[in-house]
């Protein structure tokens, strides 16, 4: 599976897990809603200062983001 495709599953099932929409989610990481919509369906390649971010948004470890199955 690509990197992004999977990134953009866990960053989708984290933020579902813990309530928030999309907007909230992008709220939190200083990021806009439309990249973290792009970011759950594999369209967009962040940065690791990005995905740092999202993962202290989600009060998930980095790694959370891209683990595997």
């Amino acid at each position: 599976m690509d990197v992004r495709i999977r990134v953009g599953l866990n960053l989708q099932r984290l933020r579902k897990a813990r309530g928030l929409s999309q907007e909230e989610l992008a709220h939190a990481a200083d990021v806009h809603q439309t990249y973290v919509s792009d970011l759950e369906r594999g369209k967009r390649n962040p940065s690791i200062l990005v995905l740092d971010r999202l993962a202290k948004a989600l009060d998930a470890d980095l790694v959370d983001l891209a683990a595997r199955g």
